[in-house]
């Protein structure tokens, strides 16, 4: 969860539920492009009727009488409206089965968008502070993840995220609370409100976090500025910028960023929604590719934020006017800068590569 100061904004969420023979031709392009997502919320990937479902089996009162009044409390108005229905949202995950059953629905409706690669994020703070033990989440979430593979085929890292808004010391306990459960914990992050809690905040459990074996990545420079990457960078030792749409600002900060590789997980949809970007034909997407820059196209907390993987590709494809060429190097790119092997890369690459060149259709 992120805190966001964002101003009133209308946005009217829409799925393309066509044939891909009735689509456009760049929409069909995308439904079947192979492709990997490197930042999602897994508590954001919560739907109205999941809510309502887990609400009624756990016996936890929600303000709401019907799957339609909890729907029209998704279509939030302001910042207050999204806090409250977020947190309302994760109070009925209770039980290992809810996290299984949450994460199981986000395997398989990703994977329907083409997505052969995912990299979860989840926050043990917002469950533990509710007496949900780690043990309950993170088995839940684990054997879905562990079963998407086996029944889907596709493959997943989890990282566990801290909440900056909360103190160092509270991260650095959930460290320790999670050592037991490394085997299933690829890395760290770093999210909740940006601006005030700079990355220099958490060094410590950081530093700890690398010393134990685990990859690291930060939210950085959506809301805050490109101070805040650099600290990232420097402080963090990131492997991996979330978001990163204000490294623009910075040209050295590119060029730091281009020489290194570095990747930065966008969020098309959750950057208009929150207002980060005002119109989606404004968004810095195909600038930070003619900038070179390693980008990639995600969808941050779908449930919320206006739609899915492939949501996120159509409606930024759509007003920047994206080329087949773009949107296979952001396929690409998403394999680049996940935390599979080398060999994996390739693998998922040399797909991407076949599929844009008509070779043949992804399996």
């Amino acid at each position: 969860m992120r805190l966001y100061n964002c101003a009133k904004r209308v946005f009217e969420l829409q799925f393309d539920n066509q044939r891909q023979d009735d689509m456009q031709p760049t929409d069909a392009f995308i439904e079947g492009l192979p492709k990997a997502e490197l930042h999602l919320h897994l508590e954001g990937s919560l739907e109205p009727e999941q809510m309502f479902e887990f609400a009624g089996r756990n016996k936890i009162d929600i303000p709401f009488q019907s799957i339609n009044e909890v729907r029209a409390a998704y279509d939030f108005a302001n910042l207050q409206d999204f806090l409250d229905i977020y947190y309302q949202g994760m109070k009925v995950l209770r039980t290992e089965q809810d996290f299984y059953d949450l994460t199981m629905a986000y395997c398989r409706r990703v994977h329907a968008d083409s997505c052969r690669h995912v990299e979860v994020f989840f926050d043990p703070q917002g469950h533990t502070e509710r007496g949900v033990p780690f043990q309950v989440f993170i088995d839940g979430i684990a054997g879905a993840l562990r079963d998407a593979e086996i029944d889907l085929g596709m493959t997943s890292k989890l990282i566990m995220c801290f909440l900056r808004h909360l103190s160092e010391k509270s991260a650095l306990e959930t460290l320790d609370l999670a050592a037991p459960h490394f085997d299933h914990i690829a890395g760290v992050g770093l999210d909740s409100s940006e601006v005030g809690h700079p990355p220099s905040k958490f060094v410590k459990v950081f530093e700890r976090a690398g010393d134990m074996g685990l990859l690291r990545v930060a939210h950085a420079g959506e809301e805050g500025p490109p101070a805040y990457v650099w600290e990232a960078i420097d402080l963090l030792k990131v492997d991996r910028i979330d978001h990163g749409n204000r490294a623009l600002e910075d040209s050295k900060l590119v060029t730091r960023l281009v020489e290194t590789n570095m990747t930065l997980t966008v969020c098309p949809l959750s950057n208009t929604r929150l207002c980060v970007v005002k119109d989606m034909a404004d968004h810095p997407l195909k600038r930070m590719l003619d900038s070179g820059l390693r980008a990639t196209i995600n969808s941050d907390d779908p449930s919320y934020f206006g739609g899915y993987l492939n949501d996120n590709y159509r409606a930024v494809a759509g007003a920047l006017a994206l080329t087949k060429d773009d949107l296979t190097t952001l396929a690409v790119n998403s394999f680049l800068g996940s935390f599979l092997s080398p060999d994996e890369k390739a693998a998922h690459i040399k797909r991407v590569t076949d599929y844009a060149s008509g070779i043949g259709d992804d399996d």
